[in-house]
């Protein structure tokens, strides 16, 4: 049978700042992120089965993607926990601010990494995650391909 890709595409928004950096990014700043999923497997070829003709519901990668990207990244502020910046995090937090502390620089390539992980543990072992492309401006993106990262 056939191997199939299909993509769902999410948006969320995010601010963050890039610890050490020498450019404008140092500063507390947000995106209007796109992250763009690609999975790929055979379509499930048993007639009796409900999902018949697919390779995912739409709606399980969504409720994947939801849960460990968007949901927990939407509207909040994500900091280096391994820098300075975790001063500034604990205010916010203290003031109510939703704030996610990594252990890496959030810029979007380290992003894609962290998020293709996040996805790949929660897919049905007969769906791969092919791709991921996280979009933080119109000109701007990050992919994360499968094939790369043998």
């Amino acid at each position: 049978m056939s191997k199939i890709r299909i993509t769902k595409q999410f948006s969320f928004e995010t601010g963050h700042a890039l610890y050490g950096y020498d450019g404008k990014c140092k500063n507390v700043h947000g995106h209007s992120y796109k992250l763009s999923v690609t999975v790929i497997g055979e379509p499930i070829s048993d007639t009796s089965n409900v999902k018949y003709g697919m390779v995912i519901d739409f709606s399980d990668l969504k409720k994947i993607v939801k849960e460990e990207i968007v949901d927990q990244f939407d509207h909040a502020t994500v900091f280096n926990k391994n820098t300075p910046h975790v001063e500034l995090a604990n205010e916010l937090k203290n003031r109510g601010h939703h704030v996610i502390l990594v252990d890496y620089q959030p810029t979007s390539e380290n992003m894609v990494i962290d998020f293709a992980q996040k996805i790949k543990d929660r897919l049905p072992q007969s769906i791969e995650l092919h791709s991921l492309k996280l979009q933080e401006t119109e000109s701007s993106f990050a992919e994360w391909y499968a094939s790369d990262n043998l």
